[in-house]
């Protein structure tokens, strides 16, 4: 058999395989990155993890009982809206990463099964 034919085929399989690997592996890996960064650039404005901390703290150093009390409540709608967006942020992300995994693989079904028909 032909050594250049043997070859272009053996490299088509591997640039399939590398392109498989490259976009599963590689590409979560930046998109696992991309979420993580996103959620820190959104936690500078939420302060979500300073809330929790000073959680019991009286607001704006108020030692009263009524800064105490006030500053419960406050820092307690703060996480609970921060809490939200962070979930609807996450399943809009793991939305995205599951169409974005299932791209190739439908792409292909729906060329397998047009060249079927």
């Amino acid at each position: 058999m032909n050594v250049a034919l043997v070859y272009l085929v053996e490299r088509f399989f591997w640039r399939i395989g590398d392109f498989f690997h490259h976009w599963y592996v590689h590409g979560s890996r930046k998109f696992a990155h991309y979420f993580v960064s996103f959620l820190e650039r959104v936690d500078r404005t939420l302060a979500f993890k300073i809330t929790l901390r000073y959680f019991f703290q009286p607001l704006y150093k108020d030692y009263s009982v009524v800064g105490r009390i006030l500053g419960i409540f406050f820092r307690s709608g703060r996480l609970l809206i921060g809490l939200f967006v962070y979930v609807v942020l996450g399943l809009l992300f793991l939305a995205i990463y599951i169409v974005w995994v299932a791209l190739p693989v439908v792409l292909v079904v729906g060329l397998l099964n047009k060249s079927l028909r």
